[in-house]
């Protein structure tokens, strides 16, 4: 029987050890469940605190833009309505063009004709340029697809033509008639201070006498001075002192 003890003995304590060996294995196998979980949950947390960051990354970018468009769209209000300042004095301005249009057309021909009798009263130099452009400017105003500030910039570029010929020297040939004869001259216009003709032939020559309203002969002592200022007209010889005849004012 003594014998028999520590056999039971070292069986009990073979099937409890197998026994704890066996809740060890579970514990072990339990813990490593447990580790295997925490690791799944960890990467879980991982993954939330990535999209948190980068919905917070998102959040601060799209903050941004919305500040940024609240800038661009005051400056848009701003512009606009200085867009709608301009329109309405547009708006006034036209109105105000109108007014001034339908008064600048009754001054606009009021120089025309002013103009012609100027020309009709002045020395008769280019006769015939001078009457085609009133002539021009006359067929002009009934035209309604020329503006009339187009209109009205060719009626002062006709008068500033008119003003230049007073300060030119010039030398042109045309049509005059001389001793009952139709000829061809050579005029040589000074300014409007004097207007001489000299014949094709250099043989006869006179000037505009404003009080007859007529040409009168000149001395042949003056065509060689005349001839003179023909060349310096057309720029042949260089500008030198003239000795001409010159009809005083009255």
């Amino acid at each position: 029987m003594k014998g028999v003890k520590p056999l039971i003995l070292a069986g009990i304590v073979a099937a409890s050890a197998a026994v704890h060996a066996n809740d060890l294995d579970k514990v072990i196998d339990k813990s490593s469940e447990i580790n295997k979980s925490a690791a799944q949950s960890q990467t879980k947390i991982d993954k939330i605190a990535d999209s948190m960051q980068g919905r917070l990354q998102q959040f601060k970018t799209l903050n941004k833009e919305i500040d940024g468009l609240a800038v661009y769209n005051a400056q848009l209000t701003k512009q606009l309505n200085n867009q709608i300042e301009e329109m309405e004095s547009l708006n006034l301005s036209m109105d105000q063009v109108s007014i001034i249009e339908r008064q600048i057309t009754p001054l606009m021909m009021r120089m025309i004709t002013g103009l012609e009798q100027f020309v009709s009263l002045d020395v008769p130099f280019l006769q015939d340029e001078r009457a085609k452009r009133l002539a021009s400017l006359k067929t002009m105003m009934d035209r309604a697809d020329i503006t009339s500030s187009e209109k009205f910039r060719r009626v002062l570029e006709a008068y500033q033509v008119e003003v230049d010929y007073g300060r030119t020297i010039e030398a042109y040939t045309a049509l005059l008639e001389v001793s009952g004869k139709e000829r061809e001259v050579d005029f040589l216009r000074i300014g409007r201070l004097e207007l001489i003709y000299l014949t094709r032939d250099g043989k006869k020559a006179g000037s505009w006498d404003a009080q007859t309203k007529s040409f009168t002969a000149l001395a042949d002592s003056t065509i060689s001075q005349i001839n003179k200022g023909l060349r310096i007209a057309r720029k042949q010889l260089a500008p030198d002192m003239l000795t001409l005849p010159v009809h005083a004012a009255k």
